[in-house]
C-alpha cells in the first residue's frame, strides 16, 4: 500500500484506500507531517529540539506507511506505525502488540499519545526511556487559523454549542484534534 491517494472517480475506492487517503488529509492539515523525510533527515530536524518534540514522516520500511520520529532523553528515536485491519497503531514487539490501542487515523493515534505524555509525571521506574510526545515539529509555520483551531479544540469538544457562525464551526470540526 502506498501513501499517495488517487482522487479518481472512475471506481469506488476500497475501504483501506479511503482510510489512508483520509489519514493523509488529516496529517497534511496537522502541519507536523513531513512526508518522505529519511530517518537521518528527521534526526537532523530534531537535533536541537527539546525532549518530547516529534514529527510524523513516511516510513522507509515497505511494511509500514508512517513513522513517528521523536526526541527522548536518550536522543532521537523512530517508532513505526502499523496499519492493520483498517486501524493504525504503534509497532511493538509481538507479545505487546495485542495490548496497544488502535485508532481510525494517525492524527488520532498521535493525539492519544500526546495526551498520555502530558499526564506522565515521571520516568518509568524500571529504567526504560519514556516516550514523550509533547511538542510537534512543524514542517512550516502553521497558519494562525490552524493554531487557533487547535487551541479551541483543546478547550472543548462541543464546538457546535459555541456562539459562532456555522462556517467557522465547520472549519473547527474539519480538524477536531487538539495537537
Amino acid at each position: 500500500m502506498t501513501c499517495q491517494s488517487s482522487e479518481s472517480t472512475d471506481a469506488p475506492a476500497d475501504p483501506d484506500r479511503r482510510r489512508v487517503a483520509l489519514a493523509m488529509k488529516e496529517l497534511k492539515n496537522a502541519g507536523w507531517y513531513w512526508g518522505s523525510l529519511t530517518a537521518n533527515e528527521a534526526k537532523d530536524v530534531l537535533r536541537d529540539a527539546a525532549e518530547g518534540t516529534f514529527l510524523v514522516r513516511d516510513s522507509s520500511q515497505r511494511d509500514f506507511l508512517f513513522t513517528i520520529s521523536a526526541v527522548t532523553s536518550a536522543g532521537p528515536t523512530n517508532l513505526r506505525i502499523r496499519y492493520d485491519g483498517a486501524k493504525f497503531k504503534l509497532d511493538s514487539v509481538v507479545p505487546v502488540r495485542p495490548k496497544l490501542k488502535h485508532f481510525d487515523s494517525v492524527v488520532h493515534l498521535v493525539e492519544h499519545y500526546v495526551q498520555l505524555s502530558r499526564a506522565a509525571a515521571a520516568a518509568p521506574p524500571n529504567g526504560t526511556v519514556p516516550l514523550l510526545l509533547t511538542r510537534p515539529a512543524y514542517a512550516a509555520v502553521p497558519p494562525l487559523q490552524h493554531l487557533s483551531r487547535v487551541a479551541i479544540n483543546r478547550r472543548t469538544r462541543r464546538v457546535h454549542d459555541l456562539p459562532l457562525p456555522n462556517r467557522l464551526k465547520d472549519y473547527l470540526t474539519d480538524y477536531f484534534y487538539n495537537v
